[in-house]
């Protein structure tokens, strides 16, 4: 019997590190406050009603250009190298592979984020996912960023996850991802969401719907922003943002990682016995 293959997606700030990825490095070397950049993002936005994404993409090339600093994809990078993540996150994924192996599944990783692709990338923890899908830079000849290549709203995150369930990892690939399939790579219901809040809310929605599972996490003494998501049906479970070994999280989804897998082996079994069944009474009827 073929291993189910079970995505366990993630959103990164607030979910994998402990605030925005911007706020480690990024900001902080262009001698502003995180307060001061988000605030002329949001001006930004209200003022000429643009994308809060687009917005944010907008004052970070504004902001380097202003102060000399070169917005590179080696610069980036650099920025993530010291973003601190959440206690237990650096083992998590070799103990999840570990667990993975012992019930007999394979686990997929991927980050569904509005952060900076870039950014995540230069973290330790980067080579762990198979599919990184956030906001990215277009770069000229010289390596300077150009113009958003990619934005990622909180909307737009959702066709991520549709790419994950069909296997069409590529973002531009449109034409494989609207075709018309009756089987996909990963059913929704093989897949856990893991966010922080209302802005990972569609996807929540949408896993959950689909059969899938949701987790929203908190910091720890600050469980009031999830309330509202369990109030009103969003999520299937809520925990502290602890990824530590023996965490109500890690618990959490190592019980899903079985449920899922004894589902799966269930359904093979009772697929492989309606396919005897249908063969034998073939032969019956042409006898």
């Amino acid at each position: 019997m073929a291993k189910p293959t079970i995505a366990i997606m993630y959103d990164f700030d607030k979910t994998l590190s402990t605030t925005d990825m911007q706020e480690y490095d990024f900001i902080k070397n262009l001698g502003v406050t995180p307060e001061e950049f988000w605030g002329k993002s949001q001006v930004l936005t209200d003022k000429n009603k643009v994308d809060r994404i687009l917005a944010y993409m907008y004052i970070m090339k504004k902001e380097c250009e202003e102060k000399n600093i070169p917005l590179t994809r080696e610069y980036l990078n650099e920025c993530g190298k010291n973003i601190i993540l959440y206690k237990g996150v650096t083992t998590w994924f070799d103990r999840i592979a570990k667990f993975a192996d012992e019930i007999g599944c394979n686990v997929e990783h991927y980050i569904i984020s509005s952060g900076i692709t870039e950014i995540i990338e230069g973290t330790d923890i980067a080579k762990y996912f198979k599919k990184i899908y956030g906001c990215n830079f277009l770069y000229g000849k010289d390596g300077q960023a150009l113009w958003p290549a990619m934005a990622v709203n909180y909307t737009l995150k959702t066709q991520y996850i549709y790419r994950i369930s069909k296997g069409v990892l590529d973002e531009i690939d449109d034409e494989n991802l609207n075709a018309h399939t009756i089987s996909k790579r990963i059913p929704f219901e093989n897949m856990i969401y893991i966010g922080d809040g209302s802005t990972d809310v569609p996807c929540m929605v949408l896993v959950k719907e689909n059969g899938g599972k949701a987790i929203a996490l908190y910091q720890s003494g600050n469980k009031q922003k999830v309330l509202k998501l369990v109030e009103d049906n969003r999520i299937n479970y809520v925990t502290v943002a602890d990824y530590r070994e023996g965490s109500t999280l890690e618990k959490t989804v190592k019980l899903m990682l079985e449920t899922i897998t004894l589902v799966s082996s269930l359904k093979d079994k009772e697929e492989k016995q309606i396919n005897y069944f249908l063969k034998n009474n073939e032969v019956q009827n042409e006898n």
